[in-house]
């Protein structure tokens, strides 16, 4: 069960604080030892053992003990931090890449549960639930006309799996009520959110996030662009948060030659791990390009760094976020956990990218993104700020800096024409689901590819569009192509899938332009 938010970018920069958790490193010291002396454990222990037994009031000792914990974990780094048992289960599902549950992304319209998407290979597929059918009941749960939240209605439908779930839909395009019993099952997180050709030669991938599966997604997506022709590759890991470092070194290898260092790893006894390229990688001979933003975080930042210091590729866009630590998740026994900062990673020059921090870190984390902006660095790369005794050599002698980020190759400056405002944001959601419903059949027909080249060329959905939103005012030329682009990618993604939908979107993408300029000249 997903609740898919339809607006998952729109140029407002979130803080992706990614977890490059290092599954792979020895944690040496047994939880025991997390306090110092004996004395310290036999401390905590009294005094809940005190809070329960004798003090005056009734009291929680379980959730006393989750915020004593928090605080404890808070005073550490930025990136440390503590989960409850009820909080982990959902931080673990992105990164394991699956979950278990009925397999469907839905959005709640007027009074029915639409099922927007069905999840490939999961168990709503197999049972036959199509997109636009409406969930009426589940089991004994009425889901029509209620005030559940989103939170509730995943709670009924998801579960653990070889349980099952009776529903009651309703099937607009043959008017009919259908009963379904599906067996719950392990259903795949996409992480690699698109992948299709930009031209002839030259594919392009979107990287969501690292999750344990992404890197056999990343494969079947290079294999599959190969076959159409792609030579060179775009690999897009804008606003990428991180995951799994060993993932990340994965995905590197694809690029670089056997034997070429991609990240080294050092924790508190200084013993130092290092990761190299292995066999030939499926694009090693070809040229890619790397798009970074200020979102690009942990594993992305891997990537990025791994290709920049072994000068290969491209780095196309603004400063990457900044953070080199890497966490080991760390369970505490009764189904909470830790994810524990246990190293320090460097890119193969040697630097450190993580950003510079304090105790107040969340604070100061906040403010360096503020800085960013009011120094202008979002709209020139001369107004990023390096520091020389940071300063790196390339094997080629190209300098690179270390101390917070990776700086691009190739500068691109936030586009700040392409911004809607919030107006038109949940018309453009609501029109563009009641649109692709009432014509999901013949857009099916049409099918992705003649849709992105000749959809709405008379402008007649948009005009549609400007009289459902009540829109009185004529938008400018450059507004109504942004509306006009938007809103075709927004029907796209719920008639077909996310690469139809960036195929579209991504046509006033200024990053994507840079990039078609730098293959063309290099190609002349």
């Amino acid at each position: 069960m997903k609740d898919k938010n339809n607006i998952p970018f729109f140029l407002g920069i979130a803080v992706a604080i990614g977890i490059a958790i290092g599954s792979l490193f020895d944690f040496e010291k047994d939880a025991r030892t997390f306090f110092k002396s004996s004395s310290a454990q036999i401390k905590i222990i009294k005094l809940l053992d005190f809070i329960d037994n004798q003090y005056v009031d009734s009291v929680d000792t379980e959730e006393i003990l989750d915020n004593v914990i928090t605080e404890i974990v808070d005073k550490l780094d930025p990136h440390s931090v503590y989960f409850s048992k009820e909080t982990l289960l959902a931080n673990q599902e992105n990164l394991l890449g699956n979950f278990e549950g009925i397999g469907v992304q839905f959005l709640m319209h007027k009074d029915s549960l639409t099922v927007t998407h069905v999840l490939a290979g999961g168990p709503s597929e197999r049972a036959g639930i199509l997109a636009g059918d409406r969930i009426l009941i589940a089991n004994q749960d009425t889901l029509t006309d209620t005030n559940r939240s989103s939170q509730e209605i995943v709670k009924i439908l998801k579960g653990p799996a070889n349980t099952e779930v009776d529903l009651t839909i309703y099937r607009k395009q043959t008017a009919s009520q259908l009963q379904f019993k599906i067996v719950r099952g392990k259903v795949a997180i996409q992480s690699v959110e698109a992948a299709y050709l930009l031209n002839p030669e030259l594919g392009y991938v979107k990287i969501d996030r690292f999750a344990m599966t992404t890197d056999d997604d990343f494969f079947r997506k290079l294999q599959f662009l190969k076959q159409k022709g792609a030579k060179n590759l775009v690999l897009d890991l804008r606003q990428n948060g991180g995951g799994f470092i060993h993932v990340a070194t994965q995905i590197a290898d694809a690029f670089l030659e056997k034997g070429k260092l991609i990240v080294f790893t050092e924790n508190n006894k200084g013993k130092r791990e290092e990761f190299f390229a292995t066999e030939e990688g499926l694009f090693e001979d070809a040229k890619v390009y790397v798009l970074i933003d200020e979102g690009s975080a942990s594993a992305s930042e891997i990537v990025a760094g791994a290709l920049q210091d072994n000068d290969r590729g491209v780095i196309v866009g603004r400063r990457s976020f900044g953070k080199g630590l890497v966490q080991q998740e760390l369970p505490l026994g009764d189904g909470s956990a830790v994810r524990l900062t246990v190293a320090k990673y460097y890119t193969p020059t040697g630097r450190s990218i993580q950003k510079p921090y304090n105790l107040n870190a969340a604070l100061q984390y906040a403010k360096d993104y503020q800085n960013r902006v009011l120094r202008g660095e979002l709209l020139s790369k001369d107004s990023i700020q390096v520091v020389d005794s940071l300063k790196y050599t390339t094997p080629k002698g190209k300098t690179v800096y270390g101390g917070g980020g990776i700086i691009p190759d190739v500068f691109v400056a936030v586009d700040t024409t392409a911004y809607l405002e919030n107006r038109y944001f949940n018309t453009l959601n609501t029109f563009s689901f009641e649109y692709a419903d009432a014509h999901r059949k013949e857009l099916k027909e049409m099918g992705p590819l003649a849709f992105v080249t000749q959809a709405d060329k008379d402008e007649s959905i948009l005009k549609r569009f400007l009289i459902f939103a009540e829109i009185n005012d004529n938008p400018t030329p450059q507004k109504r192509r942004l509306l006009h682009n938007y809103l075709k990618a927004l029907i796209a993604r719920q008639v077909f899938d996310e690469s139809t939908f960036y195929q579209i979107y991504q046509q006033q993408d200024n990053m994507i332009s840079k990039v078609l300029q730098l293959e063309k000249s290099s190609i002349q």
